[in-house]
C-alpha cells in the first residue's frame, strides 16, 4: 500500500473557509459526549471484560499541582507551594492502584506509563521514588516499554533529571511555549533561555531516548518576527519531537486566562502566517509534519508509527501503541477501554472520598456501540495516517463501507472538490491541502459533533 507524501500546501482560501470549530479527536466519542449515568459499577465491569482482549496496558498518573500559574493554561490543576498536599494525593492514587489493579489480570502488562499534569515534578525526589516503586509493585513492565514525563523547566535540575533515568524513564517533554521573555512575562512563565538549553542538555547526558518540545502559537505579544526566532532556537535545541499548539483563548471558561489582555493577542491573519513560517521552518529543517500541531524527526518512534501506518491518538495526543487500553490514576483523569471511556473525580475532596471507601471515583463516562468503534476507527485512521482504505474496515467490521456511510461520502464531496481529499473506489487520500484541515474532514464521520448546533470546541488552526 503505498504511503502518502509528507508534504504540506498552505492555502490560505481554504483555511478560511473550512477552519471552523472541531473536535481535537483525542477520543471519539468525544469527552463531551460523557454522561453522569456511567457509574463506578460500569466502569469495573468493563475494566474486568477488558481482561477477555488480553491487551496490553498504558497507564497514565495525574499530577495536578503546580507551584505558579500559567496565563494560558487550559488544564485541570491545582496551583499552591504547600508541598505537603502532595503526600495525601500520593496516597489515594495508591489506594486507587489497589481498586483497580484488583480488576486486572496480572499477566497484562504496561507497554506505556506517562505522568502528567499539573507538574509531575512538584513532587519531591522520595515521593518520585515512591510512586514510581509503588506502580511498579502492581503492574508488570514490558521490558521496552515506553515511560514518560512532563517536566516544568523552572523546577528541575540535573540530579532529577539522572534520577528520573534511573528510575527508568526513558522519553521527556517539557513546555517552552516561548523564548521571548516580553510573552513569558505576559503569561507568567518566566524562563530564561539558558535555562532551556541546560534542561535539554542534561536530558541528552542524562540519554533519555526521545524529548518533546511544546511551543504554543497565539500568545500575548507574539508576532510573526518574534516567533521566528523562538521556532529557529527551537531547532537549535534539537528535540526529537515538537508540539505546536494553537493558543485557544476562552476566558469563560479557564478563569486563568482572564489574566490576559486581549488587545496583545496576535489578530488571526498573523497567527496564520505564524502557522506557515513554523511548519516551512520546522520541514525545512528536517522534521516531519505528522499532523495538526506534531512534528518529529525521520527515524522517531511517532515518524515510524506513521510510515507503517501503526499510529494512533489517545488523550495524550499522538501514540505509538494503538493497541494498548490506557488506564488513567488520579484526579480528573480519563481512562479509555475499547468499548468504554471513564473520568474520574475533578476536585481532591471528589476524589478522596469514594478512594477512602475503596470504591473507583468515577464520576462519568460512556459505554461505546458498535457504531462508536467503526466511527471511531474512521476517524483515528485518517487523523493518523491521512488515509483510509475502504476495504480494511469492511473487512473488520464487516461492512460494505460505501453503503454504510453513503451519507458522509456525500459530505466530503465539497471538500473533495476543492481539493482537500480525493475519493477513489478502494480509499480515501488527504491532499497536502487537506492535511491542516483534517479536524475539520474528521468530523463528516461524527455523528454527535455533527448533532449540535452548539460548537464547543477550539478552532482547528
Amino acid at each position: 500500500m503505498a504511503y502518502l507524501p509528507q508534504e504540506v500546501k498552505f492555502d490560505i482560501d481554504l483555511i478560511k473557509k473550512y477552519a471552523k470549530p472541531a473536535p481535537r479527536y483525542t477520543s471519539y466519542p468525544t469527552a463531551q459526549e460523557f454522561s453522569e449515568d456511567f457509574t463506578p459499577e460500569d466502569y469495573k465491569q468493563k475494566l474486568i471484560e477488558s481482561n477477555e482482549r488480553k491487551t496490553p496496558l498504558s497507564l497514565y498518573f495525574h499530577i495536578p499541582f503546580c507551584e505558579s500559574a500559567c496565563h494560558f493554561c487550559g488544564c485541570n490543576v491545582i496551583i499552591t507551594r504547600r508541598k505537603e498536599v502532595s503526600n495525601p494525593y500520593l496516597e489515594h492514587v495508591y489506594k486507587e492502584m489497589d481498586i483497580v489493579s484488583s480488576y486486572i489480570d496480572k499477566d497484562r502488562k504496561v507497554v506505556q506509563l506517562h505522568w502528567g499534569g499539573g507538574t509531575p515534578n512538584y513532587l519531591e525526589d522520595n515521593q518520585t521514588i515512591e510512586l514510581f516503586k509503588e506502580i511498579k509493585k502492581r503492574f508488570i513492565f514490558d521490558e521496552n516499554a515506553e515511560i514518560s514525563i512532563e517536566l516544568d523547566p523552572r523546577h528541575v535540575d540535573k540530579d532529577r533529571i539522572f534520577l528520573l533515568r534511573e528510575l527508568g524513564f526513558n522519553r521527556a517533554s517539557f513546555g517552552v511555549q516561548d523564548f521571548n521573555p516580553k510573552v513569558q512575562q505576559a503569561v507568567n512563565r518566566i524562563q530564561p533561555e539558558e535555562m532551556i538549553f541546560n534542561v535539554m542538555n542534561w536530558l541528552r547526558e542524562a540519554e533519555f531516548e526521545s524529548v518533546n518540545i511544546d511551543l504554543i502559537y497565539g500568545l500575548p505579544y507574539q508576532t510573526l518576527e518574534s516567533f521566528t526566532k523562538t521556532v529557529e532556537k527551537t531547532i537549535q535545541l534539537n528535540p526529537d519531537r515538537i508540539a505546536t499548539f494553537n493558543y485557544a483563548h476562552v476566558p469563560w471558561l479557564k478563569r486563568l486566562q482572564r489574566m490576559i489582555d486581549e488587545k496583545t493577542l496576535p489578530p488571526p491573519e498573523e497567527k496564520l502566517e505564524i502557522l506557515k513560517m513554523t511548519i516551512d521552518k520546522f520541514t525545512k529543517a528536517g522534521y516531519i509534519f505528522i499532523g495538526m500541531d506534531h512534528f518529529a524527526k525521520p527515524d522517531d518512534e511517532l515518524a515510524i508509527a506513521q510510515r507503517e501506518r501503526t499510529l494512533h491518538r489517545n488523550f495524550q495526543g499522538y501514540t505509538t501503541h494503538a493497541e494498548a487500553e490506557l488506564i488513567g490514576f488520579g484526579a480528573t483523569s480519563i481512562s479509555m477501554l475499547y468499548d468504554a471511556y471513564a473520568q474520574n473525580a475533578k476536585t481532591l475532596r471528589d476524589y478522596y472520598e469514594p478512594v477512602e471507601r475503596g470504591e473507583l471515583p468515577t464520576v462519568r463516562g460512556i459505554k461505546l456501540n458498535q457504531d462508536d468503534i467503526i466511527r471511531r476507527d474512521v476517524i483515528m485512521r485518517l487523523m493518523s495516517h491521512f488515509q483510509l482504505y475502504k476495504g480494511e474496515i469492511e473487512e473488520k467490521y464487516n461492512i460494505d463501507f460505501d453503503r454504510y456511510f453513503s451519507e458522509e461520502l456525500k459530505r466530503l464531496k465539497e471538500q473533495e472538490q476543492d481539493g482537500l481529499l480525493k475519493i477513489y473506489e478502494d480509499r480515501i487520500d488527504i491532499t497536502p491541502a487537506g492535511r491542516l484541515l483534517i479536524r475539520n474532514i474528521a468530523v463528516n464521520f461524527d455523528i454527535y459533533t455533527l448533532a449540535k448546533k452548539e460548537k464547543r470546541f477550539s478552532q482547528a488552526i
